[in-house]
């Protein structure tokens, strides 16, 4: 395993892909893992992305953190901005989970880290926790799908969920997850794709609206130009059919006993209203849920100061 690294520059009011340094790792399967990191000999703190993201959408998170006295990884899931492909073909939550924790705890040498995800990324969060006992100290986990439950959430009084709710806006993972080569087929060029891309950071509506200005937008959908890192983030949609192998079977079907902040922006027409009172119920040890307003999906971009201030109050101890 070695780690290679590039030379940090200040953070601008546009974002760049130079604002930080990025540093790149070989974890395991000839996997090579691109991460940022910051304020070493902080508290540790692992940061994961969703779909369709990248470790840019942490832009406004990693100095804040680093600053209140964490070391802050925030790395790309195989097959996402600036990791390698993997060689074994495996894109699922297991694969995420074990690259995650090899970084931080086989090349970086932490034996415990905190860590916050939403989307793709709090699945992650919730596999890890449960996967490695002892590793995750806290999590804050928002807006993602929660854990498959139906035991814990019907004797916890909650209703099953109106997919009905949220169909309009399921197109996009009816066709990832069932036909994911006939609609990279469709985006044929990079500005096909991006502009995919870019519907969900606008009318699609997971967030606020105009929470993204054009110059943001492009920032984040950049690293999905490239058709084979966009077919990569789809794999963990295709898996939903149970045609895709998976390296293991994700860890998320019993409580997690970790400490857990639940996070909602309410502004999501993505992730379904049920979501924060599900997570709390499948948290043994959950503080929330608490809603943040005039926030939607990507929470930690669009009430970044507020993230900041309440993840460095929950993880600080």
């Amino acid at each position: 395993m070695s780690v290679t690294g590039a030379r940090l520059r200040n953070v601008t009011t546009t974002p760049s892909s130079n604002d930080f340094a990025v540093y790149h790792a070989h974890v395991r399967n000839d996997v090579t893992i691109a991460y940022v990191r910051e304020g070493i000999g902080g508290t540790p703190l692992l940061l994961l992305h969703g779909y369709p993201e990248t470790k840019r959408i942490w832009w406004r998170n990693i100095a804040a953190l680093a600053a209140n006295g964490f070391e802050v990884v925030a790395p790309d899931f195989r097959g996402h901005g600036d990791s390698s492909m993997a060689p074994d073909d495996f894109y699922d939550i297991a694969a995420y989970a074990i690259d995650c924790y090899t970084l931080v705890h086989d090349v970086l040498g932490h034996e415990h880290s905190a860590v916050a995800g939403g989307d793709v990324g709090g699945v992650v969060l919730y596999d890890l926790g449960l996967r490695y006992p002892g590793f995750v100290t806290h999590q804050v986990l928002f807006n993602t799908v929660p854990p498959p439950l139906n035991e814990v959430y019907a004797a916890a009084g909650l209703p099953e969920d109106d997919v009905r709710e949220r169909r309009a806006q399921a197109d996009y993972f009816v066709r990832q997850a069932n036909d994911p080569e006939g609609l990279l087929a469709e985006l044929d060029t990079p500005e096909r794709r991006e502009r995919y891309v870019a519907g969900m950071y606008g009318h699609r509506l997971w967030g606020t609206p105009n929470a993204f200005t054009p110059e943001e937008v492009a920032f984040h959908t950049e690293p999905y130009a490239d058709a084979q890192k966009l077919r990569a983030s789809w794999c963990v949609y295709e898996q939903t059919t149970g045609l895709r192998p998976m390296e293991d079977v994700p860890r998320l079907f019993e409580r997690t006993p970790i400490p857990t902040l639940v996070l909602y922006g309410p502004d999501d027409h993505v992730v379904l209203p049920s979501f924060p009172w599900k997570a709390a119920a499948a948290c043994i040890d959950c503080t929330g849920p608490l809603f943040v307003p005039n926030a939607g999906h990507f929470l930690q971009w669009e009430a970044a100061d507020t993230f900041n201030k309440i993840t460095t109050a929950f993880c600080r101890t």
